[in-house]
């Protein structure tokens, strides 16, 4: 295996630009999958995304785009995969050029439905990937405030911790920095349930609490994360790391965040179907909290957050009275 050699973003979205630029701030060039061809043209011609942080511009000269999935994967040694978890099984259907010696990295912040397996797992079962050939992207960082350079940090999560070091030097410039870790399986799982806990402080903020309920709320969310984590996969972790409570913080407080806007759509009285018509962007945590309740099922964590909002997205439940009744079980 070349590692890392040359470098692939496949995905098109906002998360997606940001990656390409960091990339394109310490390497000459990438390779850039995106399955819709007119939108290559445009970037070409307009030196930007055209969809997606329209305020950064790339050299394109040192893109190498493709519109075809297996060209792409034969032309690259380390894969970043940015694509929305419900669709990642669609676009994966056309690739024929097997990834098992490449050097897979998800930035993905969900769960593979159906199977309902974490992304690394699906690619270790379906592909065939060895588990130190696979790495994940956690945050806490918004693409918006790559866009603009704001100082931000990435945990890198890898088996081999070599190749995770070499991964963040990669990623580490002026105004980024990353830091490497080995719970791949927690740091994961935390990646999905950040969202999840951001739905709910949204419909909090959208019902009109306040500042010092939401600090309740996200101390009795990280708790339920915890249980969560060390029920699923026991190792020894630090919970206040930022890639589990500080990417919790910002995914349930920022105003970039698109798991919390929908949810502050649900507390101001959009029903669920038209919250998620009127969002530009998907919101991955209304998919993360059915594969998680579902996960949990076997678990049996108590996991009451979780629950009631399982409740008011997929059962109907009025949000009013199941965030009502959940207050009473915060401490």
């Amino acid at each position: 295996m070349n590692f890392p050699g040359k470098i692939a973003i496949f995905g098109g979205g906002s998360w997606a630009t940001a990656l390409a630029k960091i990339i394109l701030s310490t390497q000459p060039q990438i390779n850039w999958y995106m399955r819709r061809p007119d939108r290559i043209e445009d970037f070409r011609r307009m030196k930007h995304n055209p969809a997606y942080l329209p305020s950064i511009t790339f050299d394109t000269d040192r893109i190498t785009f493709y519109a075809n999935i297996n060209q792409a994967v034969k032309d690259s040694d380390t894969i970043i995969f940015v694509t929305p978890s419900p669709f990642l099984k669609q676009h994966l259907k056309k690739l024929k050029t097997p990834l098992k010696d490449k050097f897979v990295i998800s930035a993905i912040k969900g769960i593979v439905p159906d199977e309902n397996m974490l992304v690394t797992d699906y690619f270790i079962r379906y592909y065939d990937i060895p588990e130190e050939h696979l790495a994940i992207i956690a945050g806490p960082c918004h693409s918006e405030e790559i866009a603009m350079e704001r100082l931000s940090y990435l945990t890198i999560a890898c088996k081999d911790q070599e190749r995770a070091g070499q991964l963040c030097r990669i990623f580490d410039n002026p105004y980024l920095k990353s830091s490497c870790s080995q719970d791949v399986t927690g740091i994961e799982y935390a990646s999905v349930l950040k969202n999840v806990y951001a739905i709910v402080a949204g419909i909090y903020h959208g019902m009109k609490y306040g500042d010092n309920f939401q600090a309740v709320f996200l101390s009795n969310a990280i708790r339920e994360m915890r249980r969560f984590l060390d029920t699923v996969h026991v190792v020894e972790r630090d919970i206040t790391n930022s890639a589990y409570l500080g990417d919790l913080l910002v995914t349930a407080c920022s105003r970039f965040s698109r798991n919390r806007t929908f949810g502050t759509m649900i507390g101001k009285g959009y029903s669920v179907k038209t919250a998620q018509l009127e969002m530009e962007m998907i919101a991955e945590g209304y998919y993360g909290v059915k594969r998680i309740y579902e996960i949990n099922r076997k678990s049996q964590t108590d996991m009451p957050i979780l629950d009631a909002l399982y409740g008011i997205l997929y059962e109907q439940k009025s949000p009013v009275t199941a965030l009502e009744q959940l207050t009473e079980t915060f401490k």
